[in-house]
């Protein structure tokens, strides 16, 4: 699985390198700037895209804005935002456009090489991975209705959704059935009032829910 890499410390992304073909990726291509990520794709048009948030000139939001740009212009790629604090509504502007195949990672998750690589590796195949952290300060924050119906185990719940676990992640996580897991979702998804559709879709409008970057 090929990856590109854009982070302006070397020493960082020369770290971020060994990591990811410790755990089977293949990178292709790395930059220091959003500009050269932004060429990199286009010509290697890999499976991953690995971002920091903050790049050259400005040190902002330039990740940020390359990964809405990569998503805009080569739909379906993978990306993953790496920032050094908390910004939650980065994560919150990438999963307005889609939710599909997005991350957002504090970069001390990198310390924990193997479950750094299992979150990458989970947003490349199509998933989503919010750093818990970022999910964290959300739950503080949404305390209006409807997640103030919500019981503390169904934000529990919501908020490993959130971080892109699978129900099987989430009864390992929880120390619970599936059963259990299952039971909770469906309990969320009515108290959240949304659509009958697919489980999978269901699941995205909760987590963009949680996130407060629903459109409608």
């Amino acid at each position: 699985m090929r990856a590109v890499i854009a982070e302006d410390s070397v020493l960082l992304r020369v770290g971020l390198i060994k990591v990811l073909e410790a755990g089977g990726f293949e990178v292709v291509a790395e930059a220091g700037d959003a500009e050269g990520l932004l060429a990199a794709v286009e010509e290697y048009r890999p499976e991953l895209a690995l971002i920091d948030v903050r790049m050259p000139p400005g040190f902002t939001d330039e990740g940020v804005r390359a990964a809405m740009e990569i998503r805009r212009r080569w739909p379906g790629t993978p990306v993953v935002l790496l920032s050094q604090y908390v910004e939650e509504r980065y994560a919150a502007d990438l999963l307005s456009a889609n939710t599909s195949g997005v991350g957002y990672l504090l970069k001390q998750r990198v310390a924990d090489v193997a479950d750094f690589v299992a979150a990458v590796r989970r947003v490349a195949d199509g998933g989503t991975a919010l750093d818990p952290q970022v999910v964290a300060q959300l739950l503080l924050r949404r305390d209006s209705d409807p997640l103030a119906r919500l019981t503390p185990r169904e934000r529990e719940v919501l908020g490993l959704m959130a971080e892109g676990r699978s129900n099987a992640g989430i009864s390992q996580s929880l120390v619970v059935s599936e059963s259990a897991v299952a039971k909770h979702i469906n309990n969320i998804f009515a108290k959240l009032d949304l659509p009958v559709v697919d489980a999978d879709h269901r699941r995205v409008l909760a987590v963009l829910r949680f996130l407060g970057a629903s459109r409608a």
